[in-house]
């Protein structure tokens, strides 16, 4: 592997520009923050060595076997994507393999921007994103010593740097490095129109200059090998250190080169955004999911691994991507009918489940709605809050657990949702879902809030309506466990610090419908009931519901309520979660 020249970084950057140097896919998206990209520039001012880059000749005839995209140089954080590059046949170019925030980097400070939310606006606001540009100050020392800076730099608005611009015309904005002629009178002409000491900001700029288009400060090797298999292994190697690649971004670069009629990256990313954002779903679920998923419901290994991915199995992936999509997509709509989102489904892995079990079932797309699969779901949603409450089910021998669980389903022939088959394979590899007396006491410990909470009480009161949003909910509000309202009902020492350990767990927690929690705000249950506007039966229905028989008017027997409700929610769940 031979190693080039060194060359100046405005040579690299009109190589970007002309497109002689692109991305292949097995490259990540730009995740470098602002303050990462203004160290690379101080750090070249300084005259520190940046690394090497490992660059890829990729052959006419090769070109066209593979995708690749161009380089950033108007980042946006909300879209931090970079656009797929048509290449032209039979035409050889560069592939960047390793290097690619660097120059991306270099390329969003000298040539473009970068955007990003501006805080404290709403996402969706017309003004919520903010563009900011490179500039640096040619008179003042680095006030961020937090960075350990030798030079002020920043990233600022156009408007920002005109209004510090007004009396000493400091800031230089780094493109405009591109329009000094030479390192001499142009520099001169540059910092005799400005402000400024001359001495300091001939100083500064000059260094800038020199930096960016006077030092032949990069250089690299050059891969020229033509086999794919040899190139991606050298992309592994290279990128073993540092922030490295996940394994689904790397499984989907190779994907993307792979399929023959779909762009694998982009299909999964919109994946995502229905899983997570559409039809009124609200999930945080992302690539790995949607990948191994994808490999569950075609029979693929599971794990993680280059050797899985060879162009065999994305065929197979590939013909199977509209069952995986539609699959997963339902498994998400079963999972928000339950009432989960991603702020109470501590493991999403249980997505992937679900998609492949409904990848088998006839009419999926009824599944959601249909009395004809009540039980079906019933026995799935035991099953699905049963492995989130017990410890350690989601955590380590994930791929084990996937290919077990998966064998189960695929031999399955009962028609119906196999809990008694999983529990009895998850057993046999140490994942047993048996509860002793001690796990349903620490459940009952939950607190409000927890990801936790919300399964056991969707488990223990099953006839609430999940297509509402519902919220937790203290039954004797929080603000009546304070010390001053605590002595002003009379309770006191040591009966006011028993209250005040309980108030906030589960046996003072129910789920309450949204716009039903908004309106009983900090209400005594008997005040709310009285303002609430429910009839007698309703009353009666929202009682039974909630397990909230013998729920006392008066606040100060909250002890003797708190000592029952614990007593019968612990019934219900040695009811529940016996062995199946």
């Amino acid at each position: 592997m031979p190693f080039e020249t060194a060359v100046t970084i405005k040579e690299v950057l009109e190589k970007i520009e002309k497109r002689d140097f692109l991305l292949p896919a097995i490259q990540r998206e730009f995740v470098w923050s602002q303050d990462q990209v203004l160290t690379l520039i101080d750090s070249l001012m300084r005259g520190y060595p940046i690394g090497s880059f490992l660059l890829w000749e990729v052959g006419a005839e090769s070109v066209g076997k593979y995708t690749y995209y161009n380089f950033i140089s108007d980042f946006k954080e909300k879209a931090p994507f970079a656009d797929k590059a048509p290449v032209l046949p039979g035409k050889s170019l560069t592939a960047v393999l390793d290097g690619q925030q660097r120059l991306t980097a270099l390329n969003i400070a000298l040539k473009g921007s970068f955007t990003q939310k501006k805080k404290g606006a709403w996402a969706n606001s017309a003004d919520s994103q903010i563009t900011k540009r490179a500039y640096l100050n040619l008179s003042d020392e680095p006030k961020h010593e937090e960075l350990g800076f030798a030079f002020d730099l920043r990233f600022l608005t156009d408007s920002e740097a005109n209004e510090l611009n007004k009396e000493t015309n400091k800031w230089f904005l780094l493109n405009k490095v591109f329009d000094l002629t030479d390192a001499g009178p142009a520099i001169v002409d540059e910092i005799t129109s400005r402000n400024v000491d001359f001495k300091e900001g001939y100083g500064r700029l000059h260094r800038l200059h020199e930096a960016i288009v006077t030092s032949l400060s990069i250089n690299w090797y050059l891969e020229k090998s033509q086999d794919a298999d040899k190139v991606l292994d050298i992309f592994v190697r290279v990128n073993s250190g540092g922030t490295t690649l996940s394994y689904s971004d790397l499984l989907l670069s190779m994907a993307t080169n792979q399929w023959e009629t779909k762009d694998a990256r982009e299909e999964v990313r919109a994946v995502v955004n229905e899983l997570n954002n559409s039809s009124g779903r609200d999930f945080s679920f992302t690539k790995d999911n949607v990948l191994k998923s994808a490999l569950m419901i075609s029979d693929l290994p599971v794990r993680f691994a280059v050797s899985s991915f060879t162009r065999e199995n994305m065929e197979v992936v590939e013909k199977n991507w509209e069952k995986t999509r539609k699959s997963l997509l339902n498994a998400s709509d079963l999972l928000r009918s339950f009432g989960f989102t991603r702020h109470n489904l501590p493991a999403h892995t249980v997505v992937s489940v679900l998609a492949h079990y409904l990848s088998k079932v006839d009419n999926q797309d009824t599944f959601v709605q249909s009395s004809k699969y009540a039980d079906d779901r019933r026995l799935i949603k035991l099953w699905v809050v049963r492995t989130l409450l017990k410890q350690g089910i989601w955590g380590s021998g994930l791929d084990t657990l996937l290919n077990k669980i998966r064998a189960v389903i695929n031999e399955n022939s009962s028609g119906i949702f196999p809990l008694e088959d999983l529990h009895a394979a998850m057993s046999s590899i140490g994942k047993s879902l048996n509860f002793e007396e001690s796990e349903m006491e620490d459940i009952l410990n939950a607190k409000y809030g927890s990801a936790k909470t919300f399964g056991v009480l969707s488990l223990l009161y099953p006839g609430l309506d999940f297509t509402a949003q519902f919220h937790q909910d203290h039954i004797f509000p929080k603000s009546l466990f304070t010390e001053k309202a605590l002595a002003k009902a009379g309770i006191t020492d040591s009966k006011a610090e028993d209250f005040k350990d309980k108030y906030d767990l589960l046996p003072n927690l129910q789920l309450l419908k949204g716009q039903q929690n908004i309106e009983k705000q900090a209400q005594l249950p008997k005040d709310w009931f009285e303002t609430s506007g429910m009839s007698s039966e309703q009353l009666s229905n929202y009682l039974f519901d909630n397990d909230l028989g013998g729920l006392p008017m008066d606040f100060t027997d909250f002890g003797e309520f708190f000592a029952q409700r614990r007593a019968r929610m612990m019934q219900r769940l040695k009811e529940i979660l016996a062995t199946p």
